[in-house]
């Protein structure tokens, strides 16, 4: 098995997928300017300034994951070429913190801010706090979404890693 392709492939399939947050913000985006075009009601009113936190913050961190992983792929080569075996090992471990990252923050602590939006929703009617919490849902939830795949994605990739170290044993 080729560790430098599999990384490779792993960092250029980030690279596709962040893009993802990014579409999703300028829909956010587009969605504030059309309610603040055509909003009419305190709740169409109410949706623009929190539709347009929302998509400044999945720019961000659209922006942010792409730039990472575009460096983190120039930077594989020399990394491999220069010890092959310290390469897996960091990449093993960076690979690991990622996964308990996921576990603890988008598997546990995302559906838990959901939760607690949604049973807000109820007890907060006025359109200002309904829009914010409708948002926060709508925004959470295509981070979880996103981050899934990821996920799936990173585990694939750790199995790999996991083989080339078996691999390197002599």
């Amino acid at each position: 098995m080729d560790i430098l392709k599999a990384a490779t492939d792993w960092a250029k399939a980030e690279l596709i997928s962040t893009p993802f947050f990014m579409l999703a913000g300028l829909a956010f985006l587009a969605i504030s300017f059309g309610f603040w075009q055509v909003g009419k009601t305190d709740l169409a009113k109410a949706y623009i300034i929190p539709c347009l936190v929302a998509g400044a913050l999945l720019l961000i961190i659209g922006l942010g994951l792409f730039f990472t992983n575009k460096t983190r792929v120039s930077q594989f080569e020399k990394a491999y070429t220069e010890n092959a075996a310290a390469f897996v090992d960091a990449e093993l471990e960076r690979a690991e913190a990622t996964l308990k990252e996921y576990q603890n923050v988008v598997f546990r602590g995302i559906p838990i801010i959901i939760l607690i939006c949604a049973l807000l929703l109820i007890f907060l009617p006025q359109p200002g706090w309904r829009a914010s919490l409708i948002t926060s849902i709508a925004m959470l939830s295509l981070i979880l979404m996103i981050d899934g795949l990821a996920h799936a994605r990173i585990e694939v990739y750790k199995q790999q890693l996991l083989e080339a170290k078996e691999m390197q044993k002599p």
